[in-house]
């Protein structure tokens, strides 16, 4: 890709798995990728146990908060990933859809969702990987 790739994280409420796969995604790439996230049906909060484990490696989502799912977003993206909770978004030619099948943190505690967690990451991680080929100057 010769432009910033854009990737769309969606679950139903965008207040665990996709808010953790968003933070960490825009963590690691530090401005390689542009990243969002949304759900079809969002809460009103993020989860108590997603904000903690999120902190616990220093990231701060206490200023996140639950979006709407558009089309437009959906249409802007280059990958659009699902959460594994059977979310669906408008098809769009040319797009990447994947599905990372991944169990809902809400009303599991810190514990549990920190595995989830750590799950997102090497997810996350792979798909850097795959967006933004090293160059000899990352070396």
């Amino acid at each position: 890709m010769s432009r910033t790739p854009e990737v769309l994280f969606v679950c139903v409420h965008n207040a665990g798995r996709s808010q953790m796969a968003a933070a960490l995604l825009q963590h690691h790439a530090q401005g390689k990728v542009a990243v969002r996230s949304a759900g079809s049906a969002p809460a009103q909060t993020l989860n108590p146990a997603v904000l903690a484990v999120m902190g616990e490696l220093g990231l701060d989502l206490s200023a996140e908060f639950p979006k709407k799912l558009t089309t437009d977003a959906v249409e802007a993206a280059d990958v659009v990933i699902t959460m594994g909770c059977g979310d669906s978004c408008p098809i769009f030619p040319g797009k990447r859809y994947l599905d990372w099948q991944l169990d809902d943190p809400a009303g599991k505690g810190v514990d549990d969702v920190r595995e989830i967690r750590d799950d997102i990451d090497r997810r996350v991680r792979d798909l850097l990987a795959e967006l933004t080929p090293r160059t000899e100057d990352d070396r």
